[in-house]
């Protein structure tokens, strides 16, 4: 599923506008991201939680030519599934 396609099912699911649709959907991310760029966490209680891992400074190696190479430490984002939500994808239906 893309984005248009997540749009239209908010759209038909809450009974709203495709613009609204967009304008929450991007409401949403953009609070996750300032959220997380502050170096909090997002919890959503029953789907999960959006957080910031670190990763040390390591050596990696060029897989054409083998030479190794410095790969600086860096934030990444990182999302934990929630009980409920791993418990839904993992049950058949």
């Amino acid at each position: 599923m893309n984005k248009a396609e997540l749009i239209d099912q908010v759209s038909k699911d809450a009974g709203i506008t495709k613009v609204q649709a967009n304008a929450a959907l991007d409401s949403f991310t953009n609070a996750v991201v300032t959220t997380l760029k502050k170096g909090d966490r997002v919890t959503l209680v029953g789907f999960g939680t959006f957080s910031v891992s670190e990763r040390a400074a390591r050596n990696g190696r060029n897989p054409q030519t083998g030479v190794v190479i410095k790969i600086k430490a860096r934030k990444v984002p990182k999302f934990k599934a929630g009980k409920d939500f791993a418990a839904k994808i993992g049950s058949k239906k």
